[in-house]
């Protein structure tokens, strides 16, 4: 990648993390295919919530259940192959094949606990970090959440630009 770009966002309830959620998907190329989204963040933080406003703006109809029980939900929009993954469960690497990993990159991933699979940071586009706020700014309060964005490719940094 030639240039290394990040934005911090403050997102002071669910709406503006659902706003965020809109704007990174219109943000997307019309084919998707390949992209890899890291969403990391402690329990609770808004992994679910941003993935879900995304899949809902690039035109899913319906819920968008958490992946934590099944690892992988798969969604089929238009022609694109979207791919909301879960691996908090995972143990390691070497787990992925058993999800079906090859097959998954050929779709846009939306990955929650990537920390789990450090070797992924290395394959993302856009990595998003979202952590808790208080009233006063800290990281120790629930007041509001802080989005940190990314981009880990030429493309990710295109796509970030938009969103300014």
């Amino acid at each position: 990648m030639g240039e290394s770009l990040k934005q911090t966002m403050q997102l002071p309830d669910l709406a503006a993390t659902e706003r965020l959620g809109r704007r990174l998907a219109s943000g997307l190329p019309r084919d998707p295919s390949g992209w890899v989204v890291l969403l990391q963040g402690e329990l609770g933080s808004g992994k679910s919530t941003l993935a879900r406003a995304l899949l809902h703006a690039l035109g899913h109809r319906g819920p968008v259940p958490s992946p934590t029980y099944t690892l992988v939900e798969p969604y089929e929009i238009g022609d694109r192959s979207i791919y909301h993954v879960d691996l908090y469960r995972i143990a390691d690497e070497g787990e992925l094949p058993f999800l079906g990993w090859a097959e998954l990159r050929e779709g846009l991933m939306l990955v929650e606990w990537p920390e789990r699979v450090p070797a992924l940071l290395d394959q993302a586009d856009l990595h998003v970090r979202l952590s808790f706020l208080d009233a006063a700014g800290n990281g120790d309060g629930g007041d509001g959440r802080e989005a940190v964005l990314h981009a880990r490719s030429d493309r990710a940094a295109s796509l970030l630009r938009k969103l300014t």
